[in-house]
Formats: structure tokens, sequence, C-alpha cells
């Protein structure tokens, strides 16, 4: 069938499609950026699941006392043999601890805090977000001006006010990040929710008769959980330096248990003799962190419509 225009002096020449609807109008990623974006995202997932496969099974395989000391293994360097014949990879402490079962078990309850500190400041934050989306009202203006209040005060000084208060455990300082990092995921999820009840298929819910728990669950929810799940893989990153911080003051996790923060706390006094003491676990840290942002990157480059074609 042809698209030409009918009885006018234009019949037989074909019409130009409409602007928006020839395949040509629509952005596609050029071929040669494929590879490299197939990189930033399966690199840093590699990464993070090496950490993470660490985090769980390498302290079954390297036991490890975190109380146990040994003075004759004390500050050997790397690749260095310890008294009872083992291989200490990454070197000992002061106190003849061995770094690398360290640095595993630091990563163990790096994550464990992070996903904990997430799971718990994303329930909240997003309950509230959306509910103050949905109602405003003086539920909206109450939340969101104490969320402005506390996003007005440097989150790691918050934090070590907060943690100062409850003391040193793991439990402390899983609360402690959470108050500080809800406000975020709840900003998130009202204006998700703001948008998202003014679409059409949401004021059609409504005029069918939909009640508010239909609209949330089925409307909003879908659309929050995408920019929600970026948010909190970029969080991950920050929560993970936090919490390191906060060990490093000794007001985080308590000396007892191994922490990348207590690590690198511990090994401030040896830089000039035992320089891996603190910078081992400290590279640990930053290549996690850094993996972590580059994925949260990619992420919302790929949730993101308008920056997924670059």
């Amino acid at each position: 069938m042809s698209d030409a225009v009918p009885g006018s002096a234009l019949a037989g020449v074909p019409v130009p499609p409409a602007p928006g609807n020839s395949p040509a109008d629509v952005p596609v990623a050029p071929a040669a950026t494929r590879p490299r974006r197939r990189l930033r995202l399966w690199i840093p997932l590699g990464v993070i699941a090496a950490y993470l496969v660490t985090g769980l099974f390498g302290p079954m395989v390297a036991r490890y006392d975190p109380i146990a000391t040994s003075v004759v293994d004390r500050l050997l360097p790397p690749g260095s043999r310890l008294s009872d014949g083992s291989l200490a990879l990454l070197g000992t402490d002061q106190v003849g601890r061995d770094l690398l079962a360290q640095i595993m078990q630091g990563a163990r309850v790096s994550m464990l805090v992070g996903a904990a500190t997430l799971l718990l400041a994303g329930t909240v934050g997003t309950a509230l977000g959306i509910l103050c989306g949905y109602r405003g009202g003086v539920v909206e203006a109450v939340v969101m001006r104490l969320a402005d209040i506390q996003l007005a005060f440097p989150s790691i000084l918050l934090a070590v006010f907060v943690a100062g208060v409850l003391g040193a455990s793991v439990t402390n300082v899983v609360l402690t990040l959470s108050i500080t990092t809800w406000p975020i995921f709840a900003r998130v999820a009202r204006a998700q929710t703001l948008a998202t009840t003014s679409r059409d298929f949401a004021n059609a819910a409504r005029t069918l008769g939909a009640g508010p728990w239909h609209v949330v669950r089925h409307c909003v929810l879908p659309a929050v959980a995408s920019p929600l799940l970026v948010i909190a893989t970029v969080q991950l990153g920050f929560v993970i330096v936090a919490e390191a911080s906060l060990s490093f003051l000794s007001l985080g996790i308590p000396p007892g248990t191994p922490s990348w923060g207590t690590t690198i706390a511990n090994g401030r006094d040896y830089l000039a003799s035992a320089w891996w003491i603190a910078t081992l676990p400290g590279l640990a840290l930053a290549i996690f962190v850094v993996c972590v942002g580059v994925l949260g990157d990619e992420l919302r480059d790929r949730s993101d419509p308008n920056l997924s074609t670059r």
C-alpha cells in the first residue's frame, strides 16, 4: 500500500513519517560503546561478588580467632612464614594476628552492616516517602521538614554524635547509619510517588474505585522500586565508608570484632615500620567502594531512558 497523497499533485510522492515515529529517530547507542558498557557493568559486579563470597565463606576457610595473639609472629611482612609453618599472605599486625583473615572478617562485618542499614533505612524511608507523597498535608510537612533539618547537618558528624550516645556495637552502628540515611530514601520515594499518582493510569484506577492500598501496591511501588534500587546501590558505598570511619574512631564495631576501620586504626602508629597493616585494608575498602559507585552509576544510566542511549 502506497503512502502517497491521493487526488493531488503530490500523488505518487511518498509522505515522510511523522517525527518521532521513525526508527531512525530513536537514539541507539553506538556499537563501539556497547562492549565498554558491558565492562562497566560486569567488572564491578564481579569484584563485588568476589567480596561477597570472600566475606561469607573466607572466614570458614581461614579460621581466625580475633582475640588470639602471637608475639613471636608480630609485624611480619606479606609473604612471611608463621611460627606454626603457615603462610601469612598479607603479613601480620602488631600482636601477631593474620592480616588476610582480618580483612576477610572485616568484609563480612562491613557488608552485613551495609545490608542491614539499607534494609532498615530503605524500608522506613520508602514507607514515609510514599505516605507523604500520597497523603500530603500535615504529615508531609512534618516529615519533610525533619528530613531537611537532618540533611542540613553533615551525615558523618551526625553519625558520630549518635554513635557516641548509643555506644559501640554492631546493632548501634546499624541504627546510627539508618538514622542518617533514611531521608534520602524518603525524598526519592516522595518525589516518585507525586509523579506517579498524577499519571493517567493512577487516575483511571481511582476512577474505577480502587482504594489507596491498591493504587500504592499496583501503581506506586513498581514505579518507586527502580530508582530506590539505584539509590541503595550508591548508598552502600557511603554506608560502608561511614561504618569504617566510626570503627576507626572506636565508635563503631567493638575492638574484639575485626573491621576494616578497626584494622586501619590499629596500623596508624606503624605506617613507617609496618605499612601493610593500614594500607592493605584501606586498599580493600577503596576497591570495594569504587566498584559499588561505578555499578550504581551504570544502573542509574540504564534505568534512565535519557541516559541509556549514550
